[in-house]
């Protein structure tokens, strides 16, 4: 399905979200606060658009995906950004040691993994001790009001413009059900405790259509 709208992805996110696409992506990248020199792992990183924006401190960033399709997209847009290097993978059984980045992240991917609670167990196994996790995802807005004009916008809203914006306006139909079917804001913020992270906090953007979760593996005994 993510090969069959690779293409035109990015510019459908940016129709689907109103705009918002980019000051989500600013927030993320804020809160990830890469540093240079820092290896940060990006899943879920499609054709690399938020990987680009972590790598402008001077980050290495390894930008991984499960789609072929999105990858060579990527590498095609990235090719001359030379701390970006795309890897193909499954999130639940990455293809890196443990302990081996300063940093993950993922936007707006973790609901589209099978197994979102492996996954986060992995990102736990290949985060340095003191690193950081931090996930951007579409949450539970937490005001009725706000959450009932928000599921009306996936029900009506969006399929207008999917037809009118992607590629393949049949693959979204599952994106949006995935986006109404997944858990609130502390149900994730408990399976990322349950996967290890300590310090699991959580903030609203945009009313809470999109909750950002950050937290960290604990220092090793003696540091």
């Amino acid at each position: 399905m993510f090969d069959e709208v690779s293409i035109h992805y990015d510019r459908t996110n940016t129709i689907l979200s109103v705009g918002n696409a980019a000051l989500w992506r600013y927030a993320t990248t804020r809160a990830v606060d890469p540093k240079p020199g820092e290896r940060v792992l990006d899943v879920a990183a499609g054709t690399g658009t938020s990987s680009a924006s972590l790598s402008r401190t001077g980050a290495r960033v390894i930008a991984a995906d499960f789609s072929a399709g999105m990858i060579e997209v990527g590498r095609q847009r990235q090719a001359g950004n030379p701390f970006i290097e795309f890897v193909q993978a499954d999130a639940t059984a990455l293809p890196f040691g443990d302990a081996e980045f300063d940093a993950v992240t993922i936007s707006f991917g973790l609901r589209n993994i099978v197994d979102p609670r492996a996954a986060l167990a992995e990102f736990r196994r290949v985060t340095k001790p003191g690193g950081r996790l931090v996930i951007c995802e579409f949450s539970r807005p937490p005001a009725a009001v706000v959450r009932t004009g928000y599921f009306a916008y996936l029900r009506y809203g969006m399929p207008v413009l999917v037809r009118l914006a992607s590629s393949n306006p049949v693959a979204y139909e599952y994106l949006m059900d995935s986006i109404a079917e997944w858990p609130s804001q502390p149900v994730l913020s408990e399976w990322m405790r349950d996967a290890g992270f300590e310090r699991v906090a959580y903030r609203n953007l945009t009313a809470g259509i999109v909750a950002l979760h950050r937290g960290f593996v604990p220092l090793t005994k003696g540091e």
